[in-house]
């Protein structure tokens, strides 16, 4: 029996995925909250010297320090580059744009995938799943309004296409974590990527710490991005303590969901993320989609949803295929 099988338990990849897209809604909606006051890699340091602190915690529940060494450290750096882009741009969205609108552009992760796979992989894609990707994409074209110009346009472009870019590194970083949880714990997984988010914001905080690039910047995403490090004050402490706890929570069991089961099991629960964005919008903010961002959003979901079911089916029918071979 292999390492790959081995790991095969979509119940409990699914029940990991839950938690982790439940834990996912609540740091997006802590970190609009403090975007106003606070610098978006101050945020991301404080949440990952936090979130290592508990992650090397299981480390050593799983295996002690013997199991931090790789054999493929290329491979763990290469998907924390992936995840630490996919968090600063769709981070900086969040600035601008509402939760809702935000979460339902990243979520055309999926469609990219299955664009993708026919160039990088070779795979061939029907008829059916590529009139699903053109309806998605038709969604987010009606939520961005690229057609807008001038005042009647609100938000810029460039910034409806910082969720697009979060979601294709977002897919990448999906695969490697798959590829890599054959054999190495959630817990490495999820220490590797908070040793890079580090490492990261500590990056920005030499260069840009003191705020002195966000001075004149109208940008609203630039200036989350570049604003000079604040103490937190009164309450906002406990809310970066509730950042950084989040984060040990998400990168564990995220790492644990697509180590459990196959991302065709586990990747369309994620979906649950779009509804828990229009409640945190509406509940803290009182912001609810209009009727075009609710048609925008209806439509990537639905060709999100019928894709991987797709992809599903044909995964099973291969499977059947094989088995019928090997009778005979």
């Amino acid at each position: 029996m292999t390492v790959e099988t081995r790991l095969q338990n979509p119940a409990l990849g699914i029940g990991f995925i839950l938690i982790g897209i439940l834990a996912i809604s609540i740091n997006d909606m802590l970190i609009k909250l403090l975007s106003g006051g606070y610098p978006l890699h101050q945020m991301v340091f404080t949440r990952s010297m936090i979130g290592i602190f508990f992650s090397l915690i299981l480390v050593q529940l799983e295996g002690g320090w013997q199991i931090l060494r790789t054999k493929t450290p290329g491979l763990h750096i290469l998907r924390g580059v992936m995840l630490v882009t996919a968090n600063l741009t769709f981070f900086s969205a969040l600035a601008v744009l509402s939760l809702a609108e935000a979460t339902a552009i990243f979520f055309i992760g999926p469609l990219l995938i299955t664009l993708l796979s026919i160039p990088i992989l070779g795979e061939k894609v029907g008829p059916l799943r590529l009139g699903a990707v053109v309806v998605g994409f038709i969604g987010v074209l009606i939520m961005t309004r690229p057609w807008q110009s001038g005042e009647a346009r609100e938000v810029s472009l460039l910034i409806y296409l910082l969720p697009i870019l979060a979601a294709l590194t977002y897919a990448i970083n999906q695969v490697l974590t798959r590829k890599l949880g054959a054999t190495t714990k959630a817990s490495v997984l999820a220490a590797y990527l908070q040793g890079l988010f580090i490492i990261v914001s500590l990056g920005f905080w030499a260069v840009a710490g003191d705020g002195r690039y966000a001075e004149g910047l109208e940008n609203e995403s630039l200036i989350f991005l570049l604003r000079a490090w604040v103490w937190p004050k009164g309450q906002d402490l406990y809310l970066f303590f509730g950042l950084g706890l989040n984060s040990a929570i998400i990168g564990y069991t995220l790492a644990q969901a697509y180590r459990q089961a196959d991302a065709a099991t586990i990747a369309p629960f994620e979906y649950l993320g779009l509804p828990l964005a229009v409640f945190w919008g509406w509940y803290m903010w009182g912001d609810l989609p209009d009727m075009i961002i609710n048609a925008g959003i209806a439509l990537v979901l639905g060709s999100g949803i019928f894709v991987f079911l797709r992809e599903r089916q044909k995964k099973l029918r291969d499977l059947a295929h094989k088995d019928t071979h090997r009778r005979f």
